[in-house]
């Protein structure tokens, strides 16, 4: 497991939000604390509940929402969707799913978050 954390600009449709963001290797979807959506995204209802296991073993919680957001990472402009998680320890958290898909990488020698912005531009085609 990987962790680096950074504060981002989140978008959504009722405006927009820094957040710090932790991004997880380790964790495999991207995630968002539920107090942190007020005045940036309304979520939406999941069609059913996920039961997620935690780092706490035998500690699970249930997730019954999620919410697409763009995210800037570098000034290039993402989107990925989003669990809401009741009592998130973090604000943010970037996971696997969403490094994999925009081909971010995670740079431990110099403490920095890379993205190329070619990747990015593939989704307005």
């Amino acid at each position: 497991m990987s962790l680096l954390k950074f504060s981002l600009l989140y978008a959504g449709s009722m405006g927009e939000k820094e957040l710090c963001t932790l991004f997880d290797s380790g964790a495999n979807l991207s995630c968002i604390s539920k107090q942190h959506l007020v005045n940036l995204e309304n979520p939406v209802r999941l069609g059913r509940t996920r039961t997620v296991a935690t780092v706490n073993k035998g500690h699970f919680i249930e997730i019954k929402e999620a919410v697409r957001l763009d995210f800037y990472i570098n000034d290039v402009l993402l989107s990925d969707e989003f669990l809401v998680v009741p009592n998130l320890s973090e604000e943010a958290i970037i996971g696997a799913a969403t490094l994999q898909k925009w081909c971010i990488k995670l740079n431990f020698e110099d403490d920095k978050v890379e993205v190329d912005p070619k990747v990015a531009k593939l989704q307005l085609i």
